[in-house]
């Protein structure tokens, strides 16, 4: 909204700034970190009032019902706070004459009423079973397809995947770009929701991934960077470095909130949603590849699931004590704010590891 001030600047040199992305940026940000921050504490009491608190029991994780146990009357469903910042905070800072804004408000938006019901069936039955598997899927995969056909019949977007490290090495998808946004919106959905174990783990992993993610966009935006970093230019891509700010701002402020011990927990309706913007923001800027290392710990805890389902299946051995990652650290004795800060530590290091495949080409 404040975006189309900026023609006034011909009144006041201070609406000037609203054209400036990186000034929107630091806008956005602040703005939903400050929104997380008020309206943290109401919502948390009204979904404590509503009893909308994660009680149920683990399936077959029976070992981690103790330490687990002090968690039973935590308010679950934060996302709500999550999306609902971002928005506000896009309503004001946000360039709506900008296509890829409107994306990624759709990809979130839709992700988050996905992860919405299945919170709310796991509620609702008391049990953790939600959304069955297969209709989960169904609402992601639909999701997936809506953006990847979208692209595809877009004759201005890049199809091709680049590769990090190389230059001018690109990979031409055709009609297979379509599949392979869908695998990258729901595999990034999914691991984040796996990762969303303990306090604060998958958020704090995502405000570092993000953050990362607005340094590229910019970047990838601005034609004198990326043509000295020799990477593709996306005129419209600077305009996501306000939405990834805006992540940037409601991630910190619900980490306040969800940090150890949490006070709320974001349930589906947040990893799912983190995790399809996330996804999107990669596929929107080309940069699916990095999105491999800069979310390295969400790879790896989806990767740690499949590991252990394939080894019971094939040999009836398990790999770890039990997946994803962050528990098999878990059972092996160590506190869950060690998992935690170690983990962080370790998504900050991938994170200035992707940043560095700009340059080392």
């Amino acid at each position: 909204m404040l975006y189309f001030l900026a023609p006034l600047s011909d009144v006041s040199i201070i609406f000037n700034l609203f054209r400036y992305i990186t000034f929107r940026s630091a806008g956005a940000s602040i703005t939903a970190f400050l929104f997380c921050l008020l309206a943290g504490p109401p919502i948390i009491r009204a979904l404590e009032r509503i009893n909308i608190t994660a009680h149920q029991k683990r399936e077959h994780a029976e070992a981690l019902h103790k330490l687990y146990s002090g968690k039973k009357n935590v308010p679950t469903m934060g996302g709500i706070l999550i999306v609902a910042s971002v928005l506000t905070s896009m309503f004001f800072w946000g360039n709506f004459t900008n296509r890829f804004v409107w994306i990624l408000l759709f990809v979130m938006t839709a992700f988050a009423v996905v992860g919405f019901f299945d919170d709310w069936i796991k509620l609702k039955s008391k049990s953790s079973r939600g959304l069955s598997a297969r209709m989960k899927f169904y609402g992601q995969l639909i999701i997936g397809l809506l953006l990847g056909l979208y692209l595809y019949f877009d004759p201005n977007f890049d199809l091709r995947l680049h590769v990090p490290f190389l230059k001018a090495e690109t990979l031409s998808f055709g009609l297979f770009f379509i599949p392979f946004v869908v695998f990258v919106l729901v595999g990034t959905s999914n691991a984040l929701n796996l990762t969303d174990g303990l306090d604060g783990l998958a958020i704090g992993c995502m405000l570092f991934c993000i953050g990362a993610f607005s340094i590229v966009s910019y970047i990838v935006g601005h034609a004198e960077f990326a043509r000295y970093l020799s990477i593709s230019h996306i005129p419209e891509a600077g305009e996501i470095t306000v939405f990834c700010s805006a992540l940037v701002g409601a991630s910190a402020g619900f980490l306040w909130y969800n940090s150890y011990p949490a006070q709320v927990i974001m349930g589906d309706t947040g990893s799912l949603s983190l995790g399809g913007a996330l996804g999107a923001v990669a596929v929107l800027i080309k940069k699916e590849l990095m999105l491999v290392i800069v979310g390295g710990v969400f790879v790896w805890e989806a990767l740690s699931v499949i590991l252990q389902v394939t080894s019971f299946k094939l040999t009836k051995k398990r790999i770890f004590l039990m997946s994803p990652f962050h528990h098999h650290l878990q059972l092996k004795g160590w506190p869950e704010s060690k998992v935690t800060v170690r983990l962080w530590i370790i998504a900050l290091i991938l994170a200035v590891a992707g940043l560095s495949t700009l340059k080392v080409r």
